[in-house]
């Protein structure tokens, strides 16, 4: 039994069937995806579709991304908590014509998985999944703002400025790089680095690659490290323009 972490999805169902296939995924593997299931391919509903039906076939554990609130946000009504036009420009308008070709009944299953999505998993051996980052020194747990699971960026913009050379009992050490064995996370791709690989900074892994933009897809082994890419996004959706 393997143990995968998944990285930004936007609606990329191809990118996600190519992954799932290169990686031999199979019943017995624990599958953890970081979130932002929607907004920039065509193919956001179907993506649910899939994550919604692995769900039923083995042990998943999908993590929420600020795209999936938005998301439902948006197919609730919720539209005081957007702001449509830079939803839109990110991604949005791209969930919102797939959702018109959508019936209710699904939607209704689709806005029951939203809901159901994890701020963040903390697994046996101290690793923590989470979307975005965290703000409070003494770990998740006991984070003052829940929305920030899906929106931080200071968690890995900490771990990109940390000097390598400073030690984790040094006394300057930032506390949140020390609290946990590694991060997993998503949200900001490492293609803004010039990167298209999972990037390892201390301790937390950054697994989006730009699958929202020209990157590719990523799923890697938590334990090995070894990973596996779908073709970049934009080649696979040559008529769309995602996130671009």
């Amino acid at each position: 039994m393997r143990t995968f972490v998944i990285g930004d999805i936007h609606g990329g169902l191809l990118a996600l069937e190519q992954v799932m296939k290169k990686a031999n995924v199979n019943e017995k593997d624990t599958l953890l995806f970081l979130g932002d299931y929607v907004d920039g391919w065509s193919h956001s509903p179907q993506v649910i579709d899939f994550l919604i039906d692995l769900k039923n076939k083995q042990n998943c554990i999908c993590i929420r991304g600020n795209h999936d609130e938005l998301a439902l946000d948006w197919l609730e009504d919720r539209i005081e908590n957007i702001d449509e036009k830079m939803w839109f420009k990110h991604g949005g308008q791209a969930t919102v014509e797939a959702y018109s070709k959508v019936s209710k009944e699904k939607i209704a299953t689709h806005i029951e998985f939203l809901k159901s999505l994890q701020d963040y998993h903390l697994d046996s051996q101290n690793r923590l999944f989470v979307h975005a980052g965290f703000t409070n020194v003494n770990g998740v747990e006991y984070e003052y703002f829940p929305k920030m699971f899906y929106w931080d960026r200071t968690l890995w913009e900490m771990a990109l400025s940390l000097d390598q050379n400073l030690s984790i009992d040094d006394l300057f050490y930032p506390k949140r790089l020390s609290l946990y064995k590694e991060i997993f996370i998503g949200h900001t791709p490492v293609t803004r680095i010039g990167q298209t690989v999972p990037v390892q900074k201390a301790c937390v892994w950054n697994v989006d690659t730009g699958a929202a933009f020209k990157g590719p897809l990523t799923i890697m082994d938590v334990d090995t490290k070894q990973f596996w890419q779908s073709e970049p996004l934009n080649e696979l959706y040559f008529d769309e323009k995602g996130r671009n």
